[in-house]
């Protein structure tokens, strides 16, 4: 996935409220003002590519932390580019003159992308550059000071600002937008569902692979920006539909659910209140356990949901088990946690992201021990953030697999997620006779590692890892090792296994007896895939 500049521009640290602005009400997108508008923008190399070139790799990254000074001192010219980076990334006024040579100026002012300060114009809107999967150049609107900067901790969006309502403000790209983006599952479908679809990063990326897009959020100022976002990116026009949860999509069908929700676990806010950028009005992680349950009502025969969420530790229970029984007869499954927190740095996390850090000791000494007695009443002591991906396989005997994974791991994963799946079909259905006669081959960029202490003739233990992927290690007997390092798809694992026993000097009936085992591991996690009529 190519660039995406994502950061918090030009709003100052006062707890999401920005006075030196007026409110602005959302653009029109009128088709062929539009299509004039994204060509400047193009003309312009207002990119991710070509933002990097102008600014450079530290003031670029400088934006990612929300540091707008070096980009500031980088955009000081009068070219196009400098004036877009003011204008829409850094929020500062510019003379209409300068807008002119830039933009189709009395378009943008007309269909309020644009509004008069004077001498000057100002942007309503933050718009910002994202580098598509395939070299496409998109731009994704958000409210004003909005857009975010990084993963911002447990999924967190590293610091939401703006003017509007915070109530109803619409966040741009951030860590957990590409995440999920980078998850999903890259295969061709019809109906795609994008549930909670905020700025509508999501829809945008599935239009690419699938034959109708249905975007919905409860909140109505995210529909409207992101059918800005679509059509300033050249999307076909979307089905937007305003509710909760599956609401809006009554008894129908998709081939792909993605979600990113609001799927912050707080105290319950008064109704109106809520923050619906990150709370979803439910109690605990209940939003996230009903998104994971109530999907298999709406996904067709092997269909697929993908959704990021944040879960709770509770004491006394096993918060695998917990995550296992979330999911749905009929239905496989791989959750992976990411991160956790415990719950002091998960309330301090959120605290500042609704500025309540600024509201002065006292208030925010109120505040921090209001959400630590939400999290005593429920015995939570921690609280995860990963991924969920389910797939309506009406297995009897259904795959779930939940684990810790905090690793560094190569984005995008959506291939490696459908092999993942395909894995879990392949073993279910081979006892450990059928897998002896299968034929596998080593996945690609795998490396051995032999641990041990130097010049020692045997090495303590033998290290498969991978160079791609989930870029798993595990450890390996001199048996696996060794069948691992022949496996190039000529030959059965039976067969491999009696020419190390043979080598070994062991009786091949007992290493075929105890070798299954191993195989299914080296199998389920990657490291070796079936080939031939068996292969996946």
């Amino acid at each position: 996935m190519r660039a995406v500049v994502a950061t918090v521009g030009g709003c100052p640290d006062n707890g999401g409220v920005s006075t030196h602005q007026p409110p602005f009400r959302l653009p029109a997108a009128d088709p062929e003002r539009t299509v004039r508008l994204r060509e400047a923008l193009s003309a312009a190399s207002f990119t991710a590519d070509g933002l990097l070139d102008l600014l450079g790799a530290s003031a670029y990254a400088a934006l990612a932390r929300g540091e707008t000074v070096p980009a500031l001192r980088a955009s000081r010219g009068e070219s196009p580019l400098e004036t877009l980076v003011r204008l829409f990334l850094l929020q500062r006024p510019v003379a209409y003159g300068r807008a002119a040579a830039a933009l189709p100026a009395e378009d943008c002012l007309a269909d309020g992308w644009l509004v008069r300060d004077g001498d000057q114009v100002r942007a309503t809107v933050d718009v910002r550059p994202y580098g598509g999967p395939e070299g496409q150049d998109w731009w994704i609107v958000s409210d004003l000071g909005c857009a975010v900067g990084g993963a911002g901790g447990i999924g967190g969006p590293g610091g939401a600002r703006g003017r509007e309502d915070r109530s109803r403000l619409v966040l741009g790209v951030g860590g957990a937008s590409t995440t999920l983006a980078g998850l999903t599952v890259p295969a061709r479908v019809g109906r795609v569902l994008d549930l909670g679809t905020g700025s509508g990063i999501q829809a945008l990326h599935a239009g690419r692979h699938a034959t109708r897009v249905t975007a919905t959020d409860r909140n109505p100022r995210a529909l409207a920006i992101a059918r800005l976002t679509l059509a300033l990116s050249g999307a076909p026009e979307p089905d937007l539909r305003e509710g909760s949860l599956f609401e809006p999509v009554r008894d129908e069908t998709y081939d792909l659910i993605v979600s990113n929700p609001p799927f912050v676990i707080s105290p319950r806010s008064p109704e109106g209140s809520e923050l619906v950028y990150r709370e979803g009005g439910m109690s605990g992680d209940d939003l996230c356990r009903t998104l994971v349950q109530r999907s298999v009502g709406h996904l067709a025969d092997g269909g697929w949901c993908q959704l990021l969420a944040n879960w709770q530790h509770i004491e006394g229970e096993d918060w695998r088990e917990r995550l296992a029984s979330w999911v749905p007869p009929g239905c496989d499954a791989w959750i992976v946690q990411r991160e956790v927190q415990d719950v002091t740095q998960y309330t301090e996390l959120w605290l500042r992201d609704a500025g309540e850090h600024l509201a002065g000791p006292e208030a925010y000494a109120a505040r921090y021990d209001a959400w630590l007695d939400e999290f005593e009443a429920r015995g939570t002591k921690a609280v995860g953030f990963g991924w969920i991906t389910l797939r309506k396989s009406g297995a009897d005997r259904p795959s779930v697999i939940v684990e810790e994974w905090p690793h560094p791991v190569e984005q995008p994963l959506g291939d490696e997620v459908m092999a993942h799946f395909d894995r879990q079909d392949f073993l279910r259905t081979h006892d450990d006779a059928a897998l002896l006669t299968a034929r596998f081959q080593l996945a690609d960029e795998v490396v051995q590692e032999q641990v041990g202490p130097p010049g020692a003739e045997d090495p303590e233990h033998v290290v498969l890892r991978q160079h791609r992927g989930m870029r798993r290690a595990t450890k390996v007997d001199t048996v696996g090792a060794g069948f691992a390092g022949v496996c190039d798809g000529t030959l059965s694992a039976g067969r491999i296994l009696d020419a190390i026993a043979q080598l070994l000097g062991e009786d091949p009936v007992v290493l075929r007896d105890r070798t299954p085992q191993s195989i299914r591991l080296l199998v389920e996690q990657g490291f070796l895939r079936p080939v031939g009529d068996e292969g996946i």
